[in-house]
């Protein structure tokens, strides 16, 4: 059996890789979990694994669950989170955190020589350098959990050494597909959260919507596969069916399909390179009937545009891109700013920073805060 630690595991990405486990019971044995404030969902969690370790955010919340659970052994906070990634017994690790607070719990794991399964893009648009060199240095596995990344990953495998053209990204185009500039301006926070095809958290569903998870995604794959922005290009497939492929030098392409469902790439991840058999439901062509793709309009989704702009500058831009739409995004949920002042903080942001030297964690976290106080005071501005 593979052991395994979720951290993050009462997010959508954290309860789905759970399913996972509960489909495989032979498989994989749970050893430690992460939770932050959903301490009710946590509880069951912990009922139902009996994990030898768990984090949470306060420590008032690991004293009271420590006598609830006598067999796990608890610890808070950000340097518990740390903890609990490099010191549980963990094989490998899976990063469904969300946001910042990825990077020093992934890179603790990876230099305690665990494997990594990770759907915090965050960790790779803030800290692609710092994860990417230590990936090397302690020579960890480090497989995606996002569809696209995935589906790219898998598509590589079958080039037989041969190097890549182009990777083709796609996206589902979220529920604004095919808007103008001016309906934008109008749309609504309940619009923005109805995504057509996927079930995810608030953030995540709202960075469809502006096309900014397909910029952070980008940025990703620039990180993981070494290739640069440029050779990366975004097409849209309202179908979620075709979930990224891959260009060769003699025009010959190689894409993954495969029913939108989440479980997927997080069993491929988990039991690499075995595939498991998948309790969800099967892809068919006749069901789907037809595919289509389209060119994303960089004029209306500025987010996505805002992205590419980001990693062509490099440095500590991806840093400032990712802090201020978290940010904004954040805004926008609390009715503070509209849909479409969103792209507008990130821009402000990247317009007010001047480039840091990324040496270390904290230089990323500067950078972050940096960001985040540009972005409150364009959104004081506006309120």
């Amino acid at each position: 059996m593979k052991k395994i630690a979720v951290l993050g595991s009462t997010g959508s990405i954290g309860t789905q890789t759970l399913d996972v486990v509960k489909q495989n019971p032979e498989k994989f044995d749970v050893t430690a979990l992460s939770c932050g404030h959903n301490i009710q969902l946590f509880e069951k969690q912990l009922a139902e694994f009996s994990p030898r370790a768990a984090c949470v955010s306060d420590e008032k919340d690991a004293l009271e669950l420590s006598a609830k659970f006598p067999g796990t052994e608890f610890v808070y906070g950000r340097q518990g989170l740390k903890e609990l990634a490099a010191g549980c017994d963990a094989q490998m690790v899976v990063g469904a955190l969300l946001g910042m607070m990825g990077i020093e719990p992934t890179l603790a794991a990876i230099k305690a020589g665990k494997d990594i399964a990770f759907a915090n893009k965050e960790t790779l648009v803030a800290g692609g350098a710092l994860i990417m060199d230590a990936v090397k240095e302690h020579g960890v596995q480090f497989l995606p959990v996002d569809s696209e990344h995935s589906a790219i990953f898998q598509a590589l495998r079958a080039s037989d050494g041969n190097p890549l053209k182009k990777i083709i990204l796609t996206a589902s185009g979220g529920p604004f597909r095919g808007y103008t500039a001016e309906q934008l301006a109008g749309v609504t926070k309940a619009q923005a959260l109805k995504h057509p095809n996927w079930s995810m958290g608030a953030k995540i569903t709202i960075d469809s919507a502006t096309m900014m998870n397909k910029g952070l995604e980008v940025i990703e794959a620039s990180w993981l596969f070494g290739v640069p922005a440029k050779d990366i290009e975004v097409v849209v497939h309202p179908q979620s069916a075709v979930h990224s492929a891959v260009e060769f030098a003699d025009g010959s392409i190689i894409a993954q399909i495969g029913a939108p469902d989440m479980r997927l790439p997080i069993a491929y991840a988990l039991s690499f390179p075995e595939r498991l058999e998948s309790p969800g439901k099967k892809f068919s062509f006749f069901e789907m009937g037809t595919f289509t793709f389209e060119k994303p309009d960089l004029s209306v989704f500025r987010c996505l545009a805002l992205a590419y702009r980001a990693i062509e500058q490099g440095g500590s831009y991806p840093i400032v891109l990712n802090a201020a739409n978290e940010e904004a995004v954040a805004a926008f949920l609390a009715d503070k700013i509209s849909f479409i002042q969103i792209a507008d903080c990130v821009e402000y942001a990247l317009d007010m920073h001047k480039a840091v030297k990324i040496r270390e964690t904290e230089d990323i976290f500067g950078a972050e805060r940096t960001a985040r106080e540009s972005v409150r005071t364009l959104i004081d501005k506006l309120t």
